[in-house]
């Protein structure tokens, strides 16, 4: 049995006919850039993560840096982020000139909270970007507390966490700004590259606006009021985006439902699902464990034909792109990053498929004890 660790095409069967109806009719518009599709997603988003304003761009790298941009971070200040992500969040940091500071990790839940930022916090700290890493939100009332206290800006960066929520409150709704990456293989994911900036600020969704489509004003396209750049999300991915959201909830749900199926089929063994902090429902954009014998497992699962990732396998203080000579030491990221394991999860994934992965885990670890 071949198990992929996601099944793209499963989605595209189910909308298939939807969306060939959608896009005759942008083509046939020829309004490709902006346009019906884009505001009409743009709204739905916003209502959707429980906010004002959306502003539609071209990835959730890009969103970071508008973020940061439309928020005045620049040269001279700091912004604390997580070591264990992925590297575009400190990249999107560095791209505005600011300076990087990583912070380590819960070791339960892999998540940076305010007990992590408080360690870095120093007096040129202009923000921090929380992430809600595979899916699971971080303690935003502690650093929504810590934050507020310090006077320094929150970032979400809700790349992984689409309908997660934090004590019911939808992530996105829990800071100045919230990023989204709408990369395909997301939770709701585009056709392409694509995402979100969403905020209840309305000063600050129309200067990421600017920043987004070179500085000029909705009402101008030859007024050009600050540096900007091509930052816009086009209508094709626009209306993919509509068309899913309609099913998002019930794929969230789909992938709780497995989750749960893992986590009762793998308990008693010697390995440990990333846990959840109290008050947070994840969206469970990956299924992760944790394991000494993560490479053994991830070997034999592939020889069995299943698709597993390690995400991520050097955290970001590691990276050559951000080494330094006084690299911090971060023992719980640095770690996590030796044994961490993504197993198979989206949301047409059947019970004996999550059978199948889990018994060919219990074969990984007695293969190894025998060793």
């Amino acid at each position: 049995m071949q198990i992929p660790f996601i099944d793209l095409n499963k989605i595209y069967s189910e909308l298939s006919g939807e969306l060939n109806e959608v896009w005759k009719s942008i083509c046939a518009s020829s309004s490709f850039i902006g346009g019906k599709h884009v505001e009409d997603f743009e709204a739905e988003w916003a209502a959707f993560c429980g906010v004002d304003y959306c502003v539609g761009v071209d990835s959730g790298t890009s969103a970071l840096e508008l973020a940061l941009r439309g928020l005045g971070v620049g040269r001279g200040d700091e912004v604390i982020v997580p070591a264990f992500t992925f590297v575009g969040t400190a990249e999107a940091v560095a791209a505005v000139g600011a300076k990087v500071v990583f912070a380590d990790v819960n070791a339960a839940t892999l998540l940076m909270g305010a007990d992590e930022i408080r360690q870095v916090l120093s007096e040129r700290t202009a923000a921090v970007i929380v992430v809600h890493l595979y899916g699971q939100p971080a303690d935003m009332d502690a650093i929504s507390g810590l934050a507020q206290a310090a006077g320094i800006a929150v970032i979400e960066d809700a790349a992984q966490a689409h309908g997660a929520k934090w004590r019911d409150k939808p992530v996105g709704s829990c800071s100045h700004a919230a990023c989204f990456s709408f990369y395909p293989t997301k939770n709701l994911g585009a056709f392409g590259d694509a995402g979100a900036v969403v905020t209840s600020d309305s000063a600050l969704a129309e200067r990421i606006r600017l920043f987004s489509n070179h500085g000029r004003p909705r009402q101008s396209n030859d007024l050009h009021e600050v540096i900007g750049g091509t930052h816009r999300l086009d209508a094709l991915q626009a209306a993919v985006l509509s068309v899913k959201l309609k099913r998002l909830d019930a794929w969230n749900a789909a992938r709780a439902q497995a989750a749960d199926q893992y986590r009762e089929l793998l308990s008693g063994l010697p390995l440990r699902p990333v846990g959840l902090a109290d008050g947070a429902c994840s969206s469970h954009h990956c299924f992760v464990i944790e394991s000494s014998c993560r490479d053994a497992i991830h070997q034999h699962l592939g020889r069995a034909g299943i698709a597993s990732k390690v995400y991520y396998p050097v955290p970001c203080h590691r990276q050559k792109a951000f080494l330094t000579e006084d690299a911090p030491s971060l023992p719980f990221s640095e770690n996590a990053a030796k044994r961490v394991l993504a197993l198979p999860l989206f949301p047409h994934i059947t019970q004996k498929q999550v059978e199948k992965v889990v018994g060919e885990i219990h074969s990984a670890l007695a293969h190894s004890a025998s060793i």
